[in-house]
């Protein structure tokens, strides 16, 4: 007969995918307590501690989105019209920004307290304007929400596939205020959402509900909890979150470890997942390859890092005499550009083609600040999907490889499979390319196209990897648009069918 969990004591055994044991270690065996819950990760056997205040902290924000989604049929286009203007004017109304502004300047300087990254939690002119724009987009825009999809005429009866929402959708996602606007997109199909952001950028996630989207809601008659905030810094209330069968859909942003676990917890509840977290491009420069198409691919595709940067170059060994010192050049470039020094991580067969004086210590911009380390190091094969999660100086991986199949061969075993690009001049080599890389996203230059708004002219949620495997009924590019299920109508003209 199944017991509540109360207490946990070290050494305790505990099970997880069928066959293997992990045991309670003494921090956590102390810290828990009776009402807290204990997740077990049956892929890794990590074992996750949920204090019973974020529990319910998760829990009551899923309570109010799943409240107002019972409550979405009621909704017309008019009013979430009128939900994504006022969002956008509030936004744009410097009175109302300021207070918003205000918090966001708060977390920035904790942020750099703590040693982290400010690079996207900033927010400036440019990101206020691009979620004031995505706003506007998603005003103007028919997601298709009630549109009939398919009809199939039967004698006496027809039936109708009609485009409904799906749900309730859970979102976690790093310190990013730009994402919490253009989330609200699966507003516009009916749906709710429920928001759990980092810890850095939960003030200013506050501020913008207080004075923004909260206000937008209630001016427009849309339901309240139809965008609710998970109001703690604390991961674990994420992973309650993710825990919470009542979720329609699981999309996490952020460090590739932190998305594949919360993954990991929204796949053993039941809940279909979205992960966005690892991705890093890479681009195989062909025995064709035009030298200039491959140094400009380079240079561009790591003006900032984000996962469709460049992550890792190959070239075909045909060309590494020419090819190698261009991309070199490439790379200093772009450091130069961010005002940084370049990181070269390189195998070995191509360390005689790397200057010695690449070699020699350089001052590195982390996100912590300067550290002196050597600008190029040796790297093993097979570590060539290895992600450079690097703040302002750039850093990359670079290989060489006999052929075009041998890089693709690599991609699809070592990379996140995300997004891949082919620099040749050869019609039926990008063909067999596109045919062979396992990536949702392929090019023929730079990497850094991969975006929703930059390349579908719609705001995106996340992008894709198909690390975990490709997706169902969808495309790579999570969209406010692309969140929804299909609902079946019988329209009856025969009183008499029976079957």
């Amino acid at each position: 007969m199944a017991t509540l969990l109360t207490s946990l004591e070290a050494g305790m055994p505990i099970v997880y995918g069928g066959n293997r044991v992990v045991t309670v270690d003494e921090e956590l065996a102390r810290a828990f307590r009776e009402g807290d819950r204990l997740v077990v990760v049956q892929d890794t056997g990590a074992l996750l501690h949920i204090p019973e205040a974020d529990w319910k902290t998760a829990r009551a924000a899923v309570e109010a989105a799943a409240t107002a989604f019972s409550k979405m049929g009621a909704v017309d286009s008019a009013q979430l019209e009128s939900f994504f203007d006022t969002f956008a004017d509030s936004l744009r109304d410097d009175s109302i920004f300021a207070a918003i502004a205000a918090a966001n300047a708060v977390d920035v300087d904790r942020a750099k307290q703590r040693g982290r990254s400010t690079t996207r939690l900033v927010l400036d002119d440019s990101m206020r304007e691009g979620m004031i724009d995505g706003l506007r987009m998603w005003a103007q825009s028919d997601v298709g929400r009630g549109r009939v999809v398919e009809t199939v005429d039967h004698d006496g009866w027809t039936l109708d596939q009609v485009r409904a929402g799906l749900g309730v959708v859970g979102f976690v996602f790093e310190g990013r205020p730009n994402v919490f606007a253009d989330a609200t997109g699966v507003l516009a199909g009916g749906n709710t959402v429920v928001f759990r952001i980092g810890s850095d950028a939960l003030g200013t996630a506050r501020a913008i509900m207080d004075h923004a989207l909260v206000p937008a809601l209630e001016a427009s008659g849309v339901p309240h909890g139809a965008v609710s905030l998970v109001d703690s810094p604390s991961r674990a209330a994420g992973w309650a979150m993710f825990s919470d069968p009542r979720l329609g859909l699981a999309v996490a942003r952020g460090s590739g470890t932190a998305v594949s676990q919360l993954g990991s917890v929204a796949r053993q509840t039941g809940i279909p997942v979205s992960l966005h977290g690892t991705g890093g491009a890479w681009i195989v420069a062909a025995e064709s390859a035009d030298p200039a198409a491959f140094a400009a691919a380079v240079v561009n595709s790591l003006d900032r890092k984000v996962c469709n940067t460049l992550n890792t170059a190959c070239i075909v060994e045909a060309r590494t005499v020419d090819l190698v010192p261009i991309f070199l050049e490439a790379l200093h470039e772009a450091g130069e550009r961010r005002g940084a020094t370049s990181k070269l991580h390189h195998t070995e067969n191509v360390g005689h083609l790397i200057p010695p004086g690449w070699h020699e210590p350089a001052s590195i911009i982390r996100s912590g600040g300067a550290v002196t380390e050597p600008r190029a190091e040796l790297i093993g094969e097979a570590d060539l999907g290895v992600e450079w999660e690097w703040d302002t100086s750039p850093e990359v991986t670079l290989t060489v490889v006999p052929d075009v199949d041998t890089a693709v061969e690599l991609f699809n075993s070592q990379s996140p499979r995300f997004a891949a690009s082919l620099i040749s001049d050869d019609g039926e080599e990008h063909r067999r390319f596109f045919e062979m890389v396992d990536a949702p996203f392929v090019g023929n230059g730079f990497t850094r196209w991969v975006d929703g708004q930059y390349a579908m002219n719609r705001p995106e949620l996340g992008l894709s990897n198909w690390q975990f495997g490709r997706l169902f009924g969808r495309g790579g590019v999570l969209s406010g648009d692309s969140v929804f299920t299909i609902r079946s109508r019988a329209r009856q003209s025969d009183p008499n069918l029976s079957r």
